[in-house]
């Protein structure tokens, strides 16, 4: 990406996020996990017309559009791929700096122990009070965490 993704193209893509994206934390269980859950960060792009993403994946190399009943949203999962276009717009992103700050610290925190779990619940707590649609169904990960993993873990 980094011969085609010039600085022009990162600058737009971080006020595509600005104005249009949400950058989430998603804590959902996971069997394999130690402490049977995973933390992701996911980055989605939502607008009215297919045409106005399309040129996200050809550029970035990442993430997919998909169809909702009356939008189209373009969206990265890949913690790596998420982490890497984290770093391409931090420098052009005018509202959402703290959200890459903890979105970032959430990727980069390894989990070994229960107390690192809980702080990055925390973590994904704080960031999803910045996103307008999940103030009303936001969970609150740290108490879910919590009331599910032993402390003898």
């Amino acid at each position: 990406m980094g011969k085609t993704c010039v600085e022009v193209d990162r600058a737009y893509i971080a006020g595509l996020i600005d104005a249009d994206g949400a950058i989430m934390a998603i804590i959902e269980p996971h069997r394999e996990k130690k402490f049977r859950f995973r933390v992701r960060i996911e980055i989605k792009v939502t607008q009215k017309r297919k045409e106005a993403l399309v040129f996200l994946p050809k550029l970035l190399g990442c993430g997919t559009i998909r169809a909702n009943r009356t939008t189209y949203d373009w969206i990265t999962r890949d913690q790596q791929q998420v982490l890497r276009v984290l770093s391409l717009i931090s420098p052009y992103s005018r509202s959402k700096q703290q959200q890459i700050k903890i979105a970032t610290k959430i990727i980069r925190t390894p989990i070994g122990v229960r107390e690192d779990l809980l702080r990055v619940a925390r973590l994904a707590d704080a960031l999803s009070r910045f996103n307008v649609r999940s103030k009303n169904r936001r969970k609150n990960y740290a108490a879910m965490i919590q009331a599910s993993v032993s402390p003898n873990d």
